[in-house]
């Protein structure tokens, strides 16, 4: 006779505690540098310390739900953050301020600005995540008809909160559609239905590239766009004849990293001026104070959060729990190759910030709410044993 047992080992993922620390460390020192720029007036050290104390604390909650309990809320978070969203689109501008022409932060009392997109990215990962479950569960039976409308189901899901965003802030709506897309990978939808619609996609995609660049006045004359409107895209193929508007940061930020060179020039001894090089060209001052050794250990670093995720991933027995960390490495792995491909010209200008290390409340606490459902899944881990009595 062969019985199962099943043990629930609750503790703590001291790995990942460690790897959090190394990013809060580097955090600290990349701010304390990047804000002695003059720019603003602001601690924003300080500031980025409290918002890690603020995201520790969601760990702390989070870590004490387990796969039932997260599958319950699932829901009711998904359409919480829905109606941020709406409510961000409707509030006055009293409450819900247009900053540089965008309208996607709350203003809140005592913290400050709040971006309910950021902690959407999660909700979308849970709904998704629970898609993918519910659906393989219901239909046990794969067929092109059932991967069809799973992909359908998970379509519906991201577009919803999607559609509220994309005018506002097209760096979010791309991470959107980055954790769809890891999500759909992993949903086992065959390649019958998936090879056709990529194809699709990126001949639309290239489409789009060649009108913009080529024929801009066709898209002018049939679709009503302004030529200025691709100013980040023209200023990002060729930055240098862009350099006194759109092309500017770019320009800085290819400066202050090439003359980092290898090892740098030392901590504080930046001589790039660069704004916002505390937000979204943080890298830039890595680059430049520790030149290609220290931007090749922060890159390091978050390789090995990825590497530490995944192992979480593919160790654990529960489907939902696996799901999660596929949207969580994801959203992360698009946030860290968007953001440095930026700072080096590889990638357009989108305003996405460097995960863990660029100050930002609202980044860094949905930023911890993923890394919350990683200590979450290990916290929870089930062991399996197998014994075979008489």
């Amino acid at each position: 006779m062969t019985s199962t047992n099943e043990k629930t080992t609750s503790k703590l993922d001291y790995s990942l505690v460690f790897i959090l620390l190394l990013l809060f460390l580097a955090s600290c020192v990349a701010i304390f540098s990047a804000q002695a720029s003059g720019q603003y007036d602001t601690n924003f050290l300080i500031k980025q310390i409290v918002f890690y104390v603020i995201g520790c604390c969601i760990i702390a909650i989070v870590i004490r739900l387990d796969s039932d309990q997260l599958k319950k809320l699932t829901w009711y978070a998904y359409g919480f953050g829905i109606l941020m969203l709406v409510l961000l689109i409707v509030a006055p501008e009293s409450i819900a301020p247009v900053t540089k022409g965008s309208k996607n932060w709350f203003k809140v009392p005592g913290i400050g600005s709040l971006q309910p997109s950021e902690f959407v990215k999660i909700f979308i990962i849970l709904g998704l995540a629970r898609t993918i479950e519910d659906h393989h569960q219901k239909n046990l039976e794969k067929t092109v008809k059932s991967d069809f409308w799973l992909l359908l189901k998970l379509g519906i899901i991201t577009m919803v909160p999607l559609m509220l965003i994309i005018r506002e802030d097209l760096g979010t709506s791309m991470v959107f559609l980055a954790i769809l897309l890891g999500m759909i990978f992993i949903s086992g939808i065959t390649w019958k239905i998936l090879v056709p619609i990529f194809s699709v996609g990126i001949a639309l995609i290239s489409t789009i590239f060649y009108f913009v660049l080529l024929k801009p006045e066709i898209l002018k004359k049939y679709l009503g766009v302004e030529q200025y409107q691709f100013g980040r895209i023209y200023s990002w193929l060729d930055p240098y004849n862009f350099q006194s508007s759109t092309g500017y940061h770019l320009t800085r930020s290819l400066l202050a990293i090439g003359s980092g060179q290898t090892d740098g020039k030392g901590y504080g001894n930046r001589e790039v001026y660069l704004p916002e090089s505390h937000t979204d060209f943080i890298f830039s001052v890595v680059g430049e104070e520790f030149g290609f050794i220290g931007a090749s250990v922060l890159i390091s670093l978050f390789f090995l959060l990825i590497y530490h995720i995944t192992k979480v991933g593919m160790e654990t027995k529960n489907n939902f729990y696996t799901y999660i960390c596929v949207g969580v490495i994801s959203m992360i792995t698009f946030h860290v190759f968007q953001n440095i491909g930026m700072t080096i010209g590889v990638l357009p200008i989108t305003g996405i910030p460097l995960p863990f290390i660029s100050y930002g409340g609202s980044s860094l606490m949905g930023n911890m709410f993923g890394i919350g459902l990683i200590f979450s899944i290990r916290y929870h881990y089930k062991k399996y044993m197998f014994s075979r009595t008489a």
